[in-house]
């Protein structure tokens, strides 16, 4: 790694990248190899691989007592859980959304022959604006899914208010929320249930997987049924399902990472403080913050470019990619921009004003494990520079 401190040092510039191999955005966290080599060498002995065997269980368990909730239902992948919670809600018809999601939000209503209804956000936080939600609601809307976007609660109260007023459905995609807080609670137990994702680009994988956490006894059955054909036992078939059953070495991969968790959550704040430190007072850049008085995972680094920067949003990820530093620009261009619902709804753009906006404007930086401070102080450096030559 070379340390960048002038524009002349730019890649862009046609300078040797500040990289030689490329710094990504969700790397995976992996905690100790022996565990899990252990966890591997039991699962073996044992020859239960799959179908709800001890790892999956004990997994479960700790999963609902990090997040203070009853129940936890370990699926194959958070898609899958999305699914199977939507469909254990009986939700149908048109359910509301924000277009700044991953694509699975939408997705998994679409899959499912539901109308996903995409409702805008709110500007300085980036998660659904109540008062567009109360603006999209019709005699067809049954639910609303809020989005944990960053790791940041969604508008609980807000949206369980207007939940409550209207008889719908609330559940919450909480993939990007593993161990945060909304208002010294943990996420999990807010409305009717809450799903987590464990692909390998979150702050906690399982490899790949997903859950369900809830407080209801009724649903959570229910789910467990779903998850696996609807079986209650041997030939017996009592509900609809399908296959969203975690694997035995899933599971092992989770109960390790588990133990490694805290220190994921140190190296990210620290990276997060960092790149504060060193973005403070560039024109028109600014970081999302976080809320110190509540549990954090700062899973994601999150810069905006507004109108006062003297270079563009793309114009910063060029030089970025050029230095082999791979920086996103989540979730561009929203969900409505994207087929199906690019074509479903060709005017949505003038009804998400804000979407589009926040859209145009972030850059998601490179942090996790792998990442150390002097390589966050020559992503900065980056930055700096190119803001230097077109000032």
């Amino acid at each position: 790694m070379k340390s960048i401190r002038t524009p002349q040092d730019l890649a862009i510039n046609g300078a040797t990248p500040a990289f030689e191999e490329p710094l990504h955005v969700g790397r995976p966290n992996i905690g100790s190899r022996d565990l899990f080599f252990k966890y591997t060498e039991e699962i073996f002995d044992r020859r239960w691989l799959s179908n709800n065997g001890p790892v999956v269980q004990a997994f479960e368990r700790r999963i609902a007592d990090h997040h203070d909730v009853k129940h936890c239902i370990a699926m194959c992948n958070g898609t899958i859980a999305l699914e199977i919670a939507i469909r254990s809600l009986g939700l149908e018809g048109e359910v509301i959304i924000p277009s700044y999601t991953f694509i699975a939000t939408a997705h998994a209503l679409h899959w499912q022959a539901i109308t996903p209804v995409f409702a805008d956000i709110n500007p300085a936080t980036h998660s659904l604006d109540p008062e567009a939600v109360r603006s999209m609601i019709t005699p067809n809307t049954t639910g609303i899914i809020g989005v944990h976007l960053w790791g940041r609660p969604a508008p609980i109260k807000a949206l369980q208010t207007i939940a409550d007023e209207h008889d719908l459905k609330l559940m919450f995609d909480a993939a990007h929320a593993f161990g945060c807080s909304y208002k010294g609670r943990m996420i999990g137990g807010f409305g009717a249930c809450e799903v987590l994702s464990f692909h390998a680009t979150k702050f906690f994988n399982t490899f790949e997987g997903g859950a369900i956490l809830t407080n209801n006894d009724e649903l959570a059955e229910t789910m467990r049924l779903m998850r696996n054909f609807g079986f209650s036992g041997m030939d017996k078939v009592i509900h609809p399902g399908t296959n969203g059953k975690m694997s035995e070495i899933a599971a092992a991969m989770g109960m390790v990472n588990l133990d490694a968790i805290d220190n994921v959550v140190e190296v990210n704040q620290r990276n997060y403080q960092v790149y504060h430190e060193m973005l403070s007072g560039l024109p028109g850049i600014s970081l999302l913050n976080y809320q110190e008085a509540e549990s954090n995972n700062y899973q994601y680094v999150v810069m905006e470019v507004s109108d006062g920067s003297p270079v563009s949003r793309d114009l910063i990820i060029k030089a970025l990619h050029a230095e082999n530093i791979l920086a996103r620009k989540y979730f561009w261009p929203g969900c409505h921009n994207m087929k199906p619902y690019s074509e479903l709804y060709p005017q949505a753009d003038l009804m998400l004003l804000n979407t589009m906006k926040v859209a145009d404007r972030v850059i998601v930086l490179p942090t996790g494990t792998t990442i150390d401070v002097e390589a966050v102080r020559t992503i900065t450096q980056v930055i700096r520079a190119l803001l230097v030559i077109k000032q």
